[in-house]
């Protein structure tokens, strides 16, 4: 039988016992100079996050070698020939409020544990964590410590402290888990919690949510970046749409800020415009000027203003983001901080106080949000 095998390979059969032990030590130098190269790949910053593809067994089947990135010594990993990373059982959610509740009913439905912290949190959030079937943890540093993934879920101003909160647990605990931020931030904030995390040895990726919360036939799509962010892919399903987009920390935030001007921007925008007329007593005259004129674009104001107010709180900080990333490639910050004052100013309005619950169950249309607003 004719003898077969590479360097990074084995299936060599038919050999003596001389050659049968060079083999060995081929396969064995084949191996230590394939982690060799995935370490190098790592420190570099145009490691393209591709596996290293060896040649193992009789017959010959593949197998993939990734690195933990940044990758140390001691962080190399090996995973199975299937090209897959870390198996995903234990995610956490923090926090399980309209967004987070949705994403960890989705993660629940396709199989996953799901776990938040419930410490410190309001009734509300706790009834929703309830309602979702989450395991409560009670602390960061318990969900840190059983979690594979954790999910930062929550307002766009308490992300950096929420980073911190994290960092503290994983060194309190050893627990190096995954870290990922989804929330509504500039691509500066998120490289900054990035650092957060690895100053305490862990990972993080970067997140940008664009679309409802996934309840029902509702779906959104969760954009990743950052280091091997394919190792989100196995969260995948009809309701949560991962994206990976790059290796870059911030690309996935700023595919958010970018859209985010656009649909929260333009809402601020409208809602201005429609309490103004209604408020100068033209309202009627301007409604059938819109109806003639740009219909859909008038019902596309009141299809999301419909929902608005009870969010408009955590609109504030977002559209704050957004002046932050938009004067950070030389633009103006000042049309999205003028959006963060008129959310401001719904936010403490009776309407803007209502939870998403509560106002969910009044059914309200648009037209009658901008007639609250304004009266």
């Amino acid at each position: 039988m004719p003898k077969r095998g590479k360097l990074f390979g084995s299936g060599f059969v038919g050999l003596g016992k001389g050659e049968a032990m060079s083999a060995v030590f081929r396969l064995a130098a084949g191996f230590m100079l394939a982690l060799a190269a995935l370490h190098a790949a790592a420190q570099s910053s145009a490691y393209p996050n591709k596996p290293i593809r060896l040649l193992v067994g009789a017959p010959p089947e593949v197998v993939n070698l990734y690195p933990c990135y940044p990758c140390t010594d001691s962080q190399a990993q090996t995973h199975s020939r299937t090209g897959t990373h870390m198996k995903i059982k234990n995610i956490g959610i923090v926090s399980p409020g309209d967004m987070g509740q949705g994403v960890a009913q989705n993660l629940k439905n396709s199989g996953f544990t799901v776990h938040t912290a419930l410490d410190g949190r309001s009734e509300r959030t706790k009834t929703l964590a309830r309602e979702a079937g989450l395991n409560d943890c009670g602390s960061m540093q318990n969900v840190i410590a059983t979690c594979d993934i954790v999910l930062s879920i929550l307002n766009p101003a308490a992300a950096i402290d929420n980073a911190h909160a994290a960092a503290a647990a994983m060194k309190a605990t050893g627990r190096r888990c995954l870290f990922v931020d989804c929330n509504a931030v500039a691509p500066q904030t998120v490289q900054e919690i990035d650092g957060i995390i690895r100053a305490a040895g862990g990972e993080c990726l970067d997140a940008g949510i664009i679309g409802p919360p996934p309840r029902g036939k509702a779906s959104m799509r969760m954009y990743v970046s950052g280091p091997q962010a394919t190792r989100l892919e196995p969260l995948s399903s009809d309701g949560i749409r991962i994206r990976v987009m790059s290796e870059r920390i911030g690309d996935a935030s700023a595919i958010k800020m970018c859209y985010g001007s656009y649909t929260k921007g333009t809402v601020a925008l409208g809602v201005e415009m429609l309490i103004a007329a209604r408020r100068l007593g033209v309202d009627a005259a301007l409604d059938r000027e819109l109806q003639e004129s740009a219909a859909d674009n008038r019902q596309w104001v009141l299809s999301r203003t419909a929902v608005m107010p009870p969010k408009a709180y955590r609109w504030v900080p977002e559209m704050l983001e957004i002046a932050k990333t938009f004067e950070g490639v030389g633009m103006t910050p000042r049309i999205l901080l003028g959006a963060a004052d008129m959310y401001e100013m719904i936010a403490q309005t009776a309407l803007g106080k209502e939870s998403p619950e509560e106002a969910r169950a009044k059914g309200r249309d648009g037209q009658s949000i901008v007639n609250g607003l304004a009266d």
